[in-house]
Parts: C-alpha cells; structure tokens; sequence
C-alpha cells in the first residue's frame, strides 16, 4: 500500500503534464499563418439608411441655430369635454389600542379597500378616500362590531398647513 501511494503523486503529476500538452498542441493549430502583417485600418464609411424613429424629427432643430438639451414634446389637450363631477367620500375612523387596529387590518383586506392611517398627538386615524358608498357603510356597519366608531362624508380638499406657528 505503501509503495502504490509513494509512485501516486508522481504518476498524478505525469499524467496532468501529458493531458496539457495534448490540450495545448489540440487548440493551437499546426499550419503556418500567412497573414503575419498588421491589419490595415480601412476609413469607407458606410452610409446607413436612417431609421424612422418618431422622436428624430424633434432633434433637428439646426435651423434654429441652438440645440436642445433635451427633446421637446408638445402635447394638446381638448378641454372642450364634460367634466363628469364624481363625490368622493371620505370614511374616517380613531383608533384607540392596537387590538382595533388589527381587526381594521383584517376587514380592509375582506373589503379590498385602499387606506391610510394617519398618526398625530391625539393617536391614530384612519382616512379611506372612495367613491363607493355602499362599500364605505358595509364597512361603518362592520366596524361598529369591533366598537370602532367611523363616519363618512363627502370628501372636501383640505389645506394643511403643518410647521406654522
């Protein structure tokens, strides 16, 4: 056994160095290259057929003299349709301990209602803005099963003006 493992590592190192030189001598070929010289750098330029690309007509602004740093896009509006006057009502909702929060949690996720929770000094609110009456009430009429309090109302853009003194 211990002759086998004295002759191993250099019957091992034979066999890789043979196994390279075949590797070596396989990847490299045997004929002689002809084309020794250096490349020679060719300056045709080749005129490529412009590609129609809607935002190309913005950027030739040469004959204004100046260019854009960026390009500019002009967009027309008609104003000229009905405004559809929608209400959106607003269902607020103080939280008073954690346990409610959890319970709103979980019936917001039944109702797949879009919410906001509004924390300040006098604790935690929560502000469902919808257009869905009949969404908001099931949900007042839910809650009211957990003691939470909620009222809805039409929906009055505010201004708030934090930071002032």
């Amino acid at each position: 056994m211990q002759k086998i493992l004295k002759w191993f590592a250099p019957a091992l190192a034979v066999g890789v160095a043979i196994f390279i030189v075949f590797f070596l001598i396989s990847i490299n070929p045997s004929e002689k290259l002809d084309d020794l010289e250096p490349l020679i750098h060719k300056s045709d330029v080749v005129a490529k057929k412009p590609k129609k690309i809607w935002l190309n007509h913005f950027s030739k602004t040469e004959k204004l003299g100046y260019f854009y740093p960026v390009n500019e896009v002009y967009v027309t509006l008609d104003l000229n349709e009905k405004i559809i006057n929608t209400i959106t009502y607003k269902l607020s909702a103080p939280l008073l301990d954690p346990y409610q929060l959890f319970c709103l949690k979980e019936e917001l996720k039944q109702h797949a209602l879009k919410y906001y929770l509004m924390r300040d000094k006098r604790g935690v609110e929560l502000l469902i803005y919808s257009k869905d009456i009949d969404k908001l009430n099931s949900l007042v009429r839910v809650l009211k099963n957990y003691q939470i309090t909620a009222k809805i109302e039409p929906y009055k853009e505010e201004v708030r003006w934090w930071n002032i003194p």
